[in-house]
């Protein structure tokens, strides 16, 4: 073995001989250990101080001039390598101890230094590295002693005997089919996945790893398989972790401020961006660091190697370790991708070696499906699966139809970022119901570590409130009153520059200007709802650091509303919220949407029956209606009817209610009065009696049934025509009501289509004429006596209707 030594030089020649004859029992110790014969720079004394960022495994003592060393416990040796321990053989204790405690007097003379080499001699077992040793002059190398069998199953024999299996093969002799979830490497083991891809600029990295050992290779890429070319890499060294990274122009390091944690989960997040790079281990302090040269972009044609060094060479020259850790691993991000650890197609990775599963780790024993991820509680707490979207359950096992999302506080939904389309201006209506005081709703960022620009909309204490930051200082808008849990609420946000306004639900709206000049917001990042994956990348200007709990029914961006399940790229754990409209209300050819509480049914084309078909209205079941819920026709050929000069009206319905909405058509106005109807047609009951209003733009007809009280819970029937200014209202075939419509307008115009049943905002849009929809139900509705309108959603309606 050959070794260097930092030592203190004395002027004596017995100390000197004292001194090689110590060295000597201490390389043999050293062999016994590890069997190889290796270089090693030997450093029994540190610069520094005894604490947490020392890398010492067990004990540290503080010595002179601003030095420390390291020192095991009773039943372990200090390694060659002077920080970590080794646990001692019984059989050897006497004579190591003897020999360690001769060395103690000369371990820190100072200013000189000693190498030999050293032979292990033949037959010495190796216990922390399996590495080939150097053939040994007149000593003939070992016979592989694997079974021929391990060559068939497509392993490879290591120098002590051991089959070393490909990726999803274990055993022996490689006999055995396994499927990776948590690798565990040995630290000859390697994993393989496909060269990075337009990441020559920007890398964002995020790894969870159990390291068994001080030292090791944990992720290699580059551009040529002897790195003689540009390369990045994360290694372990003297417990410290160290990204090593060359954009063609030399070298450039950083490194952790503390130690990892051995046998224990540690967390490293790692940002690079042209020159410069940071990384953060286990939530401590960003470190920060920068290659050298002119160079700032990577090519990465290699694969990405984890756990080890794959195929590649020349570590020597560019790395101070060249093993593979030892070690678990059980999550891998790179640039938006989670890498799934299995063989591909499986899996992502194209390869591996000497690879078993992490049986230490929790997650082993929580099979998630549909390509869940477990994440790994505390201790003694059970891990839990993060379901993709469309799925949910413990283990993830259960298809969903998400139709309103609700967040369970470790959920979020993932959309393209708002981009340069929130430069000046920003518009956002969302309709939600918290059940939690804090949480982040809505996040969109300028850099993934929290830094620059981003908007963020969240719970906080009871109240809503609103944060954003264009460049020059964050402002924050906060609800006057704190919002009710449990219940829906409309949040209305405006921001124009640096002026900023909140609404929720009638309140009084509050405003907020930003500090500084800027005015302008970018934002290249994506857009999460519901929270995010990793509160790394939210600012820490936003106060909350916990995702939502409740649920979301409507998010309109810029008067664009988003299709909240549909337009999604990504999430996780989101679930349906209880509404009325998971049940799927509306059937297969409409389109349930969430109104609060209530829902409409959204009809487009498929929703009405032909009368070419004899038979198929009349065995039709009815549809059935709440005082919230209605039904909502675009279909243009039903509109074309309901705004001809003439249109007749034929609909059974029930009820028990004394006033409602039964249809309604209108257009609403523009301006001052936006949302509130101009021209309309309208059916609906009040005092229990039934009107039919309509508006053509000179002023309101009125036409009341009195002769017939509906609100009696007895199917009725009902005709209404409407022809040109002329009105008319029939009951049970009774009596015909007439009235006509003042001025000389003729048309009917509305661009909001045909509601039944009810509608959103309908006090509103009514102009508080209506109050609320029908509760009850309507078992048929024909237009112009041959347009048979679809109005079943619910199979069992007949039985809940009486047929």
């Amino acid at each position: 073995m050959c070794c260097a030594i930092n030592m203190y030089l004395g002027s004596s020649v017995q100390t000197i001989l004292f001194f090689l004859l110590a060295f000597f029992a201490f390389s043999v110790t050293s062999s016994v250990n590890d069997n190889v014969i290796e270089k090693t720079q030997f450093e029994a004394a540190f610069q520094g101080k005894c604490g947490h960022d020392s890398p010492c495994e067990q004990l540290c003592y503080e010595l002179h001039d601003g030095m420390f060393e390291c020192d095991c416990k009773e039943g372990h040796i200090l390694h060659h390598n002077g920080y970590s321990c080794l646990e001692l053989n019984t059989t050897m204790e006497p004579m190591l101890r003897e020999e360690l405690a001769e060395e103690e007097d000369i371990l820190y003379q100072k200013d000189a230094s000693f190498s030999a080499e050293l032979d292990p001699g033949p037959g010495a077992a190796s216990t922390t590295d399996e590495t080939p040793p150097s053939p040994t002059p007149g000593v003939a190398a070992p016979t592989p002693l694997c079974h021929p069998d391990c060559a068939n199953a497509g392993g490879v024999c290591s120098s002590q005997g051991r089959c070393l299996c490909p990726l999803g093969r274990a055993g022996p002799l490689c006999q055995q089919e396994m499927q990776v979830k948590t690798p565990l490497f040995s630290g000859q083991g390697w994993l393989a996945f496909p060269a990075l891809r337009a990441a020559y600029k920007h890398v964002q990295l995020e790894v969870e790893f159990r390291p068994q050992a001080w030292d090791g290779v944990l992720f290699l890429t580059g551009e040529r398989d002897d790195l003689a070319g540009d390369f990045m890499a994360i290694i372990l060294y003297q417990g410290f972790v160290e990204f090593r990274f060359d954009c063609g122009s030399g070298v450039g390091m950083v490194r952790s401020e503390q130690t990892v944690r051995l046998n224990q989960w540690n967390k490293l997040t790692l940002y690079r961006h042209r020159w410069d790079a940071w990384i953060q281990l286990n939530n401590g302090k960003h470190v920060q660091g920068r290659s050298k040269g002119l160079f700032s972009r990577i090519t990465f044609r290699e694969p990405v190697f984890i756990g080890g060094r794959g195929n590649t060479s020349g570590l020597a020259d560019k790395l101070p370790v060249e093993r593979g850790m030892r070690g678990c691993v059980r999550h891998l991000h790179i640039n938006d991708h989670v890498y799934n650890f299995a063989l591909a197609p499986k899996g992502d990775a194209l390869a591996g070696f000497d690879i078993d599963e992490c049986t230490t780790d929790e997650c082993s024993r929580v099979p998630c499906q549909h390509g869940g991820k477990c994440l790994a509680a505390g201790i003694g707490e059970t891990p839990v699966c993060l379901c993709p979207l469309g799925f949910a359950g413990d283990l993830c096992e259960t298809r969903l139809d998400l139709q309103v999302p609700a967040f369970n506080g470790s959920s979020y939904l993932r959309y393209p970022g708002l981009g340069g389309s929130a430069l000046s201006w920003l518009d956002l209506v969302m309709v939600l119901k918290p059940t939690s005081q804090d949480g982040v709703i809505l996040y969109n960022g300028h850099r993934t570590d929290g830094v620059g620009d981003f908007i963020a909309v969240y719970m906080s204490e009871g109240h809503l409130e609103f944060t954003f930051d264009l460049g020059t200082g964050a402002a924050t808008i906060r609800s006057s009153e704190p919002v009710e849990l449990g219940e829906w609420h409309e949040l209305r946000l405006s921001r124009t520059g640096r002026l900023a306004v909140l609404q929720v639900d009638r309140h009084p709206p509050n405003q907020m200007v930003a500090p500084g000049a800027f005015a302008q917001l970018s934002l290249p990042l994506n857009l999460y709802i519901g929270g995010v994956p990793n509160f790394d990348m939210v600012s820490p200007k936003v106060r909350v650091r916990t995702s939502f709990v409740g649920c979301i029914q409507k998010v309109v961006i810029n008067n664009q509303p988003l299709k909240i399940v549909a337009e999604a790229l990504a999430g996780a754990n989101v679930d349906n919220c209880a509404h009325p409209c998971v049940v799927r209300p509306c059937g297969e050819h409409a389109q349930c949407v969430a109104h609060y509480d209530g829902y409409k049914c959204l009809c487009q084309h498929k929703c009405s029956a032909s009368a070419s078909s004899s038979q198929a209205h009349a065995t039709l079941p009815p549809a059935t209606f709440s005082g919230s819920t209605f039904l909502h026709y675009t279909d243009p050929d039903i509109l074309h009817r309901i705004t001809s000069n003439r249109v007749s009206i034929n609909m059974r319905f029930r009820t028990n209610s004394s006033s409602g909405l039964l249809l309604w058509s209108g257009g609403r106005l523009g301006g001052g009065g936006a949302g509130v109807a101009a021209d309309f047609l309208a059916l609906g009951i009040r005092d229990g009696l039934l009107h039919l209003r309509f508006n053509l733009g000179s002023g309101e007809a009125v036409v009341v049934c009195n002769s017939t009280r509906v609100s009696d819970g007895h199917w009725h029937r009902l005709k209404a025509v409407r022809n040109g200014q002329e009105g008319s209202l029939t009951v049970d075939n009774g009596k015909t009501f007439l009235n006509r419509s003042p001025g000389k307008l003729k048309q009917l115009n509305t661009n909001t289509g045909l509601y039944i049943g009810g509608m959103e905002d309908l006090e509103v849009a009514t102009n508080h004429k209506y109050h609320r929809g029908i509760h009850g139900c309507i078992s048929e509705l024909i237009l112009d006596s041959d347009h048979h309108v679809q109005l079943s959603w619910s199979p069992e309606a007949a039985d809940r209707c009486g047929g």
